[in-house]
This record gives C-alpha cells, structure tokens and sequence, in this order.
C-alpha cells in the first residue's frame, strides 16, 4: 500500500525540497503546504502519476486565517483509489492591496473541483484564474460580499447586503 510519505518523496523528488513550506501530520493525515504559483502543477503530477494516480478530488475549500499572513488557504483533498491513499495538499494565499487574491483552478485536471472552487470564490472571495465557469452558486450576482470571511458582519451589512431588511 502506498504511504502519504511516499508521496511527500515524490514530489521533493520532482519539484525540489524548497517546495513543501510545511508537512503537519495529525491523526494519520499528512498534510503538506506548498507555494501558490505551484499548486497547478503539484496537482496535475499527483493525478498523472503512474506511481500515484490520484485520480479523485473529494473537496476544495477555502480557509480565512485572519488576522495571520497570508489571510487565506485553500485546501485539496485527494484519493488514489488504486492506491488507497487520501492525500492533502493546501497552498496559501496573501489578500491584495487591490482586488481578490487568485490561485490557478484546477478543474482541467479534477472536473470535480468545479462547483468547490466556485463556491469557495463566492464564500471566501478567493479567484481561481482560468476557471470555466465562475458564476456564483448561492448568492445574488449583484452582491459583491463574501460572507464566510471573518470580517463579514455577522449581522450582515444593508449597505453591502441590499436585500436584507434594514
């Protein structure tokens, strides 16, 4: 059976050590850290892989670490199936001076992480550039707010929120 460790060589092997910024094991899940600007590409040779083949995406979702830099973190949930072996990997991401913070979609290599990514943008605000279809899924397009951040008014806010009664 193929271990989480296992895993973590492959990728030191291919991408180099400098790329995992954090491995947390807890209650036998592995979790690695890696750099925005790699995910795409740590994603694709972990689904690719003859060694690895993890070839289900089971989630993607977004954190809000505020007030710690970087703000947000996007976590990806694997299974090698053949394998039996569930893996996670998260990168994380700094909120711009200026408009979201962006992160590459990964639904061309998972088309499962369609509608977690999407919901993730509108919740947490987080882009994932090239994504096929960025709608929103629950909240009004008008509505320019995302309520799963931790600065969102937990009263929700009528000016941001025309809706909501005021």
């Amino acid at each position: 059976m193929m271990t989480q460790e296992f895993v973590q060589e492959k990728i030191v092997e291919r991408f180099g050590p400098e790329t995992i910024l954090n491995a947390v094991d807890f209650r036998d899940q592995l979790t690695l850290t890696v750099p925005p600007e790699k995910i795409y590409e740590i994603c694709a040779f972990l689904k690719e892989s003859p060694e690895l083949q993890f070839n289900l995406l089971s989630f993607v979702g977004g954190v809000d670490r505020l007030p710690l830099e970087p703000r947000f973190e996007i976590v990806y949930q694997l299974c090698s199936v053949r394998h039996n072996c569930r893996f996670r990997i998260k990168t994380q991401v700094a909120e711009p001076a200026e408009g979201l913070p962006v992160v590459d979609s990964v639904v061309s290599i998972w088309p499962t992480a369609d509608w977690h990514e999407r919901e993730t943008a509108e919740m947490y605000g987080i882009i994932f550039g090239n994504h096929p279809d960025p709608r929103k899924l629950l909240l009004p397009e008008h509505w320019k707010v995302h309520p799963l951040r931790k600065d969102f008014p937990v009263e929700g806010s009528p000016e941001e929120t025309p809706d909501l009664p005021a």
